[in-house]
């Protein structure tokens, strides 16, 4: 059935573009087609056909899910990046602890700002 439809749909498209019944036989094309368009009928198949493809496309997205989570993509783009991980642990790049490698150069032991560092 789906073939024939696109059969038929392909036809009046072809004789559409390739015709030289002039603009009256192309307007009466134009206005059939709309009338079809707008039939109870298809109407109600379209959304028949509507409704299928969204639940398809619930269950692609289902088996998608299930072999890789949603989130695993967002948890992989939350990781902190090697340096803002060292910040983090009040760690250098390098690895060593320093005064002020903390969030806001504050101490991350006492939070202080070092001698002198006013809060």
């Amino acid at each position: 059935m789906r073939y024939r439809i696109t059969f038929v749909a392909g036809l009046a498209v072809g004789y559409v573009l390739g015709a030289k019944a002039g603009k009256q036989r192309y307007e009466q094309i134009v206005r059939t087609a709309r009338r079809i368009a707008e039939s109870p009928a298809v109407q109600e198949t379209a959304g028949v056909v509507g409704a299928q493809v969204s639940g398809a496309s619930k269950a692609v997205y289902g088996r998608v899910a299930e072999r890789m989570p949603v989130s695993s993509l967002k948890d992989f783009l939350a990781r902190p990046t090697e340096e803002e991980a060292a910040e983090l642990h009040g760690m250098s790049p390098d690895g060593r602890r320093g005064r002020g490698s903390g969030l806001n150069g504050t101490d991350p032991d006492t939070g202080s700002r070092g001698p002198g560092g006013a809060r």
